[in-house]
């Protein structure tokens, strides 16, 4: 009798940043004997950031799945304060082996009461908001607290996605994905974190994202005023 296949879900949303979702889906895809679902709240076309993706399953219809990951984007908060969409990760998370994220995803499966008490990982402009949801932000690249794995921003999701197939499917499977798919990261600049950038860079880019972080800080606060009952 063939065994069930391990079910991979991605739940993703308008607006998301694509290459949380890309990069993690390239290599998770590649798991051998797994079933990889690509869902929204309403089913077909999913625009991201500059990219569509097209026929992808309403959540709704999904009974259930052994790994849920959420990517992040700037448009996660406003997916947090999306009653339908979060009702959703709230069932299918409760319900999986493995609870995931990529970027601001951590966000979203907070939103949904799914990182009280848990250690999490997200992008570092916007780790802050984490305790809003009861989470314990960690700078950690990848972090693992249980059954719950998250990836620091955007790039991160490679990295969480190898550790997550060492997990499921072997350290020797992971090696040799990385080495098929040759992720070998050799960055040109030593600026891809708030601790080794430039401080003019680092200046340079709060500066743009003060706005934005006024928006976000409060849509987070309203997130979590609505978890309040279901923690």
């Amino acid at each position: 009798m063939n065994q069930p296949s391990f079910r991979i879900l991605f739940a993703i949303y308008s607006g998301m940043t694509q290459l949380d979702f890309t990069g993690s889906y390239q290599f998770l895809s590649r798991t051998p004997g797994a079933n990889v679902i690509v869902a929204s709240a309403s089913g077909g076309s999913v625009e991201s950031e500059g990219l569509t993706f097209a026929g992808t399953q309403r959540l709704a219809d999904v009974t259930a799945c052994d790994l849920l990951c959420v990517p992040g984007g700037l448009s996660a908060l406003d997916a947090a304060l999306d009653d339908t969409f979060i009702a959703e990760i709230r069932r299918l998370g409760s319900g999986a082996r493995y609870v995931t994220s990529v970027c601001t995803g951590s966000l979203i499966l907070g939103a949904a009461g799914l990182l009280t008490g848990r250690r999490a990982a997200c992008h570092w402009a916007w780790r802050h908001l984490l305790p809003l949801f009861g989470a314990l932000p960690d700078t950690g690249r990848v972090v693992r607290d249980g059954s719950v794995i998250t990836g620091g921003g955007v790039t991160a999701g490679i990295d969480f996605a190898l550790t997550v197939l060492a997990e499921i499917a072997g350290e020797d499977v992971a090696k040799t994905i990385q080495l098929g798919l040759e992720y070998a990261p050799a960055p040109p600049f030593e600026s891809g974190r708030s601790e080794t950038a430039p401080p003019e860079i680092l200046e340079r880019y709060r500066e743009r994202m003060a706005p934005l972080l006024v928006k976000r800080e409060a849509q987070a606060r309203k997130a979590a005023m609505r978890l309040s009952p279901n923690i």
